[in-house]
């Protein structure tokens, strides 16, 4: 009995501690919302408004073709597509190169094998920062030198973030092709599978909780960096929608009710992509990135 009590009182309490770490998690977004739908007083006011008395949706009509005296029209949409391109092509380019990849690390031995490994994971801790003006240097040298443009472009920042993400993705599908048996793949080349079959028709299906995880990473890496784009970019034809977020910013004044509306419909694609893979993102997560 008192056990049982003692059970009760013990998932109670972590109850409450995950709606507290919950609602601390959710407090800035749940802030860059209302600033988006306050009046432009209550935006500065001191002390400040927390609950929005008057709700208003004038810090959207940038984003839509509207202009204000503030900041004038926004090219968000623009902005939007640019982001879209760059994310998407790069997370599927470096899914598919990191699957790859951890599939020959977690089945394959070669010579040096670890030493490669832990080369591509060292690639990963350099920060952004200390990348962007080595890259923007390399990239200006390459476009000056022939009819490949990586300044500006959006494939400048596709081949970047490809190289940024398919360590993480390498480290992470090289957990999960090591959890499913290698037993499975023997008995498909026993009965006439070859070395690709193998990998397309047995471990891959069974590292699709993996792929979900690693492309819901490496989507949200694309879609909300901002350091190197801010370096590579200079034109609405390649800036992507964290760097837009600096059309707000005039000499004297930010705008920054309408800064939040475009950080807040930012966020609208990448919760429905949580949303679609979220089964497989929590399978995958406990699956082989703890491992």
């Amino acid at each position: 009995m008192r056990h049982s009590s003692r059970r009760r009182w013990s998932s109670a309490l972590l109850d409450v501690l995950v709606w507290l770490i919950l609602v601390v998690m959710l407090v800035p977004a749940l802030w860059l919302v209302f600033t988006s739908v306050r009046n432009p007083v209550e935006v500065n006011a001191r002390p400040p408004v927390w609950i929005p008395r008057e709700l208003t949706l004038d810090g959207f009509k940038p984003l839509f073709g509207q202009a204000t005296q503030m900041t004038g029209v926004i090219p968000f949409d623009r902005y939007f597509l640019n982001s879209a391109v760059v994310a998407l092509v790069s997370t599927a380019i470096a899914v598919a190169l990191g699957t790859m990849a951890g599939y020959v690390f977690a089945r394959y031995r070669f010579r040096g094998k670890n030493i490669v490994f832990l080369g591509i994971m060292l690639s990963r801790a350099v920060p952004g920062i200390a990348l962007s003006l080595p890259l923007f240097l390399l990239f200006a040298r390459i476009s000056q030198a022939g009819p490949l443009k990586l300044i500006d472009t959006p494939l400048g920042l596709i081949i970047v973030y490809v190289a940024v993400n398919v360590p993480f993705t390498v480290w992470l599908m090289d957990g999960f092709f090591r959890e499913i048996p290698a037993e499975l793949s023997e008995a498909a080349q026993l009965d006439g599978c070859s070395e690709w079959q193998t990998f397309t028709l047995i471990n891959l299906p069974l590292a699709l909780p993996g792929l979900a995880a690693s492309a819901i990473f490496a989507f949200l890496a694309a879609w909300n960096e901002f350091q190197i784009a801010s370096v590579l970019t200079r034109t609405v034809n390649s800036k992507t929608a964290p760097v837009g977020l600096f059309d707000f910013t005039g000499q004297f004044t930010i705008d920054w009710r309408g800064m939040a509306a475009m950080a807040t419909v930012m966020m609208i694609p990448a919760i429905a992509f949580v949303l679609v893979v979220q089964r497989n993102l929590v399978r995958g997560l406990t699956f082989g990135a703890v491992k």
